[in-house]
């Protein structure tokens, strides 16, 4: 009998470990990527290059392909049914600023189905930061900008080709193509029952301008409890709309209901830019998109996208937002899910949890062109802390091709997680950043990193790239600038060609006194391939300021560079 429950035991140990092994690593992505450099092609295959300010380095496996005349194409074919394509793209800037455009042609077994025209003017930043849109200050940064396109008819082993089709009026010395995606988009909903149309606020004077209509369907929905219903099209929205607590908002789909910004408010007027700002719990935002203009970085400016507080159990839900500064930034929320989002070419972070963020979680989404941390948690104490932040997780997310920072960044608070996370070409920064560099603290509260701290269950590839005012950064990189770390845990996480260090475990100049990093375990661990874009580069590096220990069990980490006295690693 005891050999029986034996044998049922080792089984149902096998079989968690095979379910575990198995569980997938990022965000369910409902498209099929297709890399240019894969492609066949009439262009110039450009890279692998590896350094700052460089378009091959902020491509998809920094390879891209360069179109110089009109005719050049890339061309493959469909691996599965589609009905919608995303085209990331690359164009020169003219001499003062301002951008170019190109016009590329869209052809399905060499017939034209679509003529898209391209421009570069929201893309492209210069010097140091906060950055400039002049040229003249080189460093260019920022190189992709995407264009997206639906209702159309693909079928597997469709020829698709992306061509450079010139016309009138088209500025663009060449164009760039990194990747194309095809993806087979659902019809549009239908509204919900018990809901409000936007369609029915309009009102006798209606000039176009759905700011006043939308916010009159909220009000009116909070007072009757009905649903917002925004039927498939494209709507402008000047301005902020707020949103009450108990409030649901709904659209027809991400690729089916789109609210655009004003073109001008985005250049003239900050305070009229498209926001939702969350006064309250029990919100829902669900299946639309939201598309901004912002072409500069102004950290003086007010966010926008989606902002504000959502008090308790609210969700924000298969949205997706562009060209917005952000495209979740929220305080003072606990029990909140953000999922199955997509945060594409934001001028600073797709999502940041901030002040007073508790239990909350980000799930399933997707980030691509973010010019801040693809996800962070920063529980930082310049508004009042309405709940205790901790315990928020990162999970099943994606985090790709940011022009600045990082994948994943966690700044301070009590037990927070990334798990089961994805994190490629990251090369401005680390994948994952655990760092005490932002203030988390004033005279009453303390935000300080407490509990433990964990990175569990994530792959990590071709990270680890150059931080534009500090150095290089490690693919996951532990930095106490200011404190010490007090529990992390790295436990079943896999780093594969890194730019820089794999692991890096460092204090910034701190002296022997320093903050110290304690009860660190690195647990299953594997590192392959360290320092594809620099020389002297370890799978794990310890600076010579560094103080503390860290405990290795069953890891791959044959390269150790300790450079610090007053740090320990102790293997097992």
């Amino acid at each position: 009998m005891n050999g029986m429950k034996k044998y049922i035991l080792v089984l149902f140990a096998c079989s968690t470990l095979t379910a575990f092994s198995q569980e997938k690593r990022g965000a369910e992505m409902p498209w099929t990527t297709y890399e240019a450099e894969t492609m066949k092609t009439t262009g110039t295959v450009l890279g692998p290059k590896y350094t700052a300010h460089q378009v091959e380095t902020e491509s998809s496996g920094q390879k891209c392909v360069k179109l110089t005349k009109a005719g050049q194409n890339v061309s493959f074919k469909s691996l599965k049914k589609a009905n919608a394509v995303v085209i990331r793209f690359s164009l020169p800037d003219s001499p003062t600023g301002g951008g170019t455009t190109a016009t590329l042609g869209v052809y399905v077994n060499g017939k034209l189905v679509k003529s898209l025209s391209v421009s570069s003017k929201l893309s492209l930043l210069y010097g140091g930061y906060p950055f400039s849109n002049d040229p003249k200050l080189e460093k260019v940064r920022n190189f992709y900008d995407e264009v997206r396109l639906k209702d159309l008819k693909i079928n597997t082993g469709d020829l698709i080709k992306i061509q450079r089709d010139d016309v009138k009026g088209n500025t663009a010395e060449y164009c760039i193509i990194d990747l194309v995606d095809l993806e087979e988009v659902a019809p549009a909903l239908t509204a919900p029952e018990n809901s409000l149309s936007v369609l029915d606020f309009k009102g006798a004077n209606f000039d176009g301008d759905y700011t006043e209509p939308l916010q009159q369907c909220v009000g009116k929905a909070y007072e009757t409890k009905k649903t917002v219903w925004i039927p498939a099209g494209t709507y402008k929205i000047s301005g902020e709309i707020m949103v009450p607590a108990n409030t649901v908002i709904q659209g027809a789909g991400m690729w089916h209901t789109n609210l655009v910004g004003n073109e001008t408010d985005y250049a003239d007027d900050a305070s009229r830019r498209l926001k939702f700002f969350g006064n309250g719990g029990n919100v829902v935002l669900s299946d639309f998109a939201i598309t901004g203009h912002l072409e500069h970085r102004a950290d003086d400016e007010p966010n926008d996208g989606i902002v504000g507080s959502y008090g308790v159990n609210s969700k924000i839900q298969r949205l997706w937002i562009e060209h917005t500064k952000v495209g979740v930034w929220v305080e003072n929320s606990k029990n909140l899910l953000v999922e199955g989002c997509r945060f594409r070419n934001t001028i600073a972070d797709g999502m940041n949890f901030c002040v007073g963020m508790a239990e909350s979680t980000m799930k399933n989404c997707t980030t691509r062109g973010t010019g801040d941390d693809c996800f962070a948690m920063w529980p930082a104490t310049f508004l009042l802390n309405k709940f205790k932040p901790g315990n928020n997780v990162i999970t099943h997310c994606t985090g790709q091709l940011p022009f600045l920072a990082n994948g994943a960044a966690i700044y301070g608070g009590e037990s927070n997680k990334i798990s089961n996370c994805l994190f490629t070409d990251i090369s401005p920064g680390s994948a994952i950043l655990i760092s005490t560099t932002f203030p988390t603290e004033d005279p009453k509260t303390n935000n300080h990193f407490s509990g433990t701290t964990v990175i569990e269950n994530c792959d990590i590839k071709t990270s680890g790239g150059w931080d534009h005012s500090w150095d290089f950064r490690a693919s996951i990189s532990i930095c106490m600038d200011r404190r010490g770390i007090p529990g992390i845990e790295v436990k079943n996480t896999n780093i594969e060609n890194s730019f820089s260090d794999g692991i890096s475990i460092v204090t910034r100049g701190a002296d022997s006194k320093g903050p110290e990093l304690t009860n660190a375990l690195f647990q299953n661990v594997t590192i392959t391939k360290s320092g594809i874009g620099a020389t002297d580069k370890h799978a794990l590096w310890i600076d010579n300021t560094a103080r503390g220990s860290v405990t290795v069990e069953q890891s791959k980490i044959a390269d150790v560079k300790n450079e610090s006295k007053n740090f320990t690693v102790v293997n097992k």
